[in-house]
């Protein structure tokens, strides 16, 4: 099949930086020409020839599809759902519910946003496919920082993903703690550029490195003795999964999308802002072996969820069921 793949533009502050649809998108991308598709990679549709399409983010590619939707009424058409969409534009965006009108098949990134779109529209459930987003480990197992007890966040510094509450944690944090942060993403503006300087400066257990090539975000996180996500919105993060996959336990506030995916019983929830209870869990990782071990096993027990067997064959089964 001729695939038309797209997924919106980053914006504007964060250009020539991959985001989480981005990372997405180009593992689709590899995915689906695996199974021997062919893939064009578009930041919008406008007409090129194609016997699928498949859009990344409901409001933010409503052009697309409904363009693709008028041009070829009786062509499948797919829609995946990001945060965004779900917990931010959903029920209130017009473009989000006209998109998901036209959409012949949905896509969520975990099953949680199943019970969402069952209050929205019950019969979207129907023809709703959940794809988990997979990475890949690393072999052989790299060592882990040996001279401190470290903490990496993956997150641009964006409001939604409330990066600086880590630095409101680390300061609550006994003089005794050997913990390291380690935050890795770009500035998306001047303010909040010396925001962050300005906390390293007066932290030195807080480092803030700037963007890091997907592959480098990876290797930091699998040398860091735990990850953090400190998110106000999240869909299915692409970081979750590459923790997951490298066997890096997890700290992360407690948001519907990532509830879905590590389930309602995880055992290293804090809540949504919570500075404090943030820096007693993350104490309580660095000290207490019996908690981290339980993360670990909770982590492990997760971990095929996103093995890349398993989002190739839910690929493969989807396009199989496509009348083309």
């Amino acid at each position: 099949m001729n695939i038309a793949l797209v997924t919106p533009l980053s914006e504007p502050s964060l250009e020539g930086k991959v985001t989480g649809n981005e990372v997405t998108a180009r593992r689709w991308e590899e995915i689906l020409k695996k199974l021997n598709h062919r893939v064009t990679l578009l930041s919008h549709y406008d007409g090129q020839p194609a016997d699928v399409l498949v859009a990344l983010h409901a409001r933010k590619s409503a052009a697309s599809i409904s363009k693709f939707s008028e041009s070829h009424p009786q062509k499948p058409l797919m829609v995946a759902l990001t945060g965004t969409d779900l917990y931010q534009d959903l029920p209130d965006s017009a473009e989000a519910s006209a998109s998901l009108a036209q959409a012949t098949h949905v896509i969520t990134l975990q099953p949680g946003a199943l019970d969402l779109l069952d209050t929205f529209d019950p019969s979207i459930r129907a023809r709703t496919t959940v794809i988990y987003q997979s990475a890949k480990s690393i072999v052989p197992v790299l060592t882990k920082a040996s001279n401190c007890f470290q903490a990496c966040l993956i997150a641009h510094l964006r409001p939604v993903k409330d990066p600086l509450l880590i630095v409101e944690a680390a300061a609550r944090l006994s003089d005794e703690s050997r913990i390291q942060i380690v935050h890795a993403g770009a500035a998306t503006n001047d303010t909040m550029r010396e925001r962050a300087q300005a906390a390293a400066a007066e932290n030195p257990r807080y480092r803030w490195i700037g963007p890091l090539p997907h592959q480098e975000s990876r290797l930091l996180i699998a040398r860091s003795h735990i990850l953090v996500l400190t998110s106000r919105l999240e869909g299915g993060a692409n970081v979750l999964s590459e923790a997951l996959a490298l066997g890096v336990p997890i700290l992360t506030s407690r948001v519907a999308g990532v509830e879905g995916l590590l389930g309602e019983e995880y055992p290293g929830y804090f809540p949504i802002g919570d500075a404090a209870t943030l820096a007693e869990l993350l104490a309580q990782a660095e000290h207490d072996e019996v908690f981290y071990r339980r993360l670990q096993r909770a982590c492990d027990k997760l971990a095929p969820m996103v093995a890349p067997a398993s989002e190739l064959r839910t690929w493969h089964e989807l396009l199989s069921s496509l009348d083309i």
